[in-house]
């Protein structure tokens, strides 16, 4: 199992460093040791795939994910463009994950048609896929997308796709048609006994192999007596899973109740354990995403910081 981290946005930098920072946590994440480095598409907050490119000029080894970008901000085609251009920056280091995301970003927020999301999915896919395939004419019609038009960007990269799948229809086509999957909110009884069989019978059937499941793990290292405190907390800053039907009926599937209960919280020997348990389970990518504890900013960062570099010295440790 490889071990990354993934990041969020981070409300207690001010908004003048915020980008700044993001690009010192992808620096400290490349020296740290860690494989890859994972960025949400948060409403509101800073682009993901601008920062990707930012990142790919200040790093050298690390991976440079998006986990995830919604698919409906984008035309596939745009999408296409920017990602290749991203992979260009990024020196062939970036992997773009994408998603159809939530009914109330999408249509509550941007106003956005949120209909049959697994079908625009892979019509959305089938586009991507031809405007990676190389240089050239991108001619597709499919009951989302009738699209001809140039893609002229590069010839020395491609652009390796993951997506956000949670329910069977997108993970059948998560495993049939891309690199696997990226996880929020599953547990390892989820993704043992339902996510890794699904994906990989779907790639299989495919003629597919190498299938990745890249699972964001929320991490805090603590005492024993801050692990309830810490669990709530996670719910309260990472959002709970009944504002998305799509991850109530992923839990379902798991023992967890929400994305609290997914997490590795305790002494060193505790969170050792269960993300051994996530590995056993088949997470192939394992994205830590640190919630630091504490009373004020000086202390979260002293929690951040401790919870890191311990997660980071795990790397060898879990592979």
């Amino acid at each position: 199992m490889r071990i990354g981290l993934m990041i969020g946005s981070d409300k207690e930098r001010t908004r003048a460093d915020r980008l700044s920072g993001l690009l010192d946590d992808g620096k400290a994440a490349e020296s740290d040791g860690f494989a890859s480095f994972w960025i949400p598409q948060v409403p509101g907050y800073l682009d993901a795939l601008t920062a990707v490119a930012l990142l790919g000029a200040v790093t050298e080894r690390i991976e440079i994910g998006t986990a995830v970008v919604p698919i409906q901000t984008r035309h596939p085609l745009i999408m296409a463009q920017q990602a290749l251009t991203t992979q260009v920056a990024c020196a062939g280091r970036f992997t773009l994950g994408v998603g159809p995301s939530h009914h109330w970003i999408i249509a509550d927020q941007l106003g956005l048609d949120y209909e049959r999301p697994a079908r625009v999915v892979r019509d959305y896919l089938e586009v991507l896929g031809a405007a990676f395939a190389g240089p050239g004419e991108v001619a597709v019609v499919n009951d989302t997308y009738r699209v001809n038009s140039p893609v002229d960007v590069t010839d020395a990269y491609e652009v390796p796709v993951l997506v956000a799948a949670l329910g069977p229809a997108m993970l059948r086509t998560a495993g049939q048609h891309t690199g696997g999957t990226i996880l929020w909110m599953a547990d390892e009884r989820a993704i043992g006994d339902y996510v890794v069989p699904r994906i990989t019978e779907a790639a299989k059937s495919a003629g597919r192999s190498g299938i990745r499941v890249v699972a964001g793990v929320p991490v805090a290292l603590c005492a024993a007596r801050d692990i309830d405190a810490a669990r709530a907390y996670a719910g309260e800053v990472l959002g709970h899973a009944d504002f998305s039907p799509n991850y109530v009926r992923l839990l379902e599937h798991g023992d967890a109740e929400d994305v609290g209960d997914t997490m590795a919280a305790g002494d060193e020997a505790t969170i050792l354990a269960r993300l051994r348990r996530y590995r056993d389970a088949g997470v192939t990518d394992l994205a830590a995403r640190v919630v630091p504890l504490g009373a004020d900013a000086d202390q979260r960062r002293t929690s951040r910081r401790r919870t890191q570099e311990f997660v980071a010295s795990l790397v060898s440790e879990l592979s």
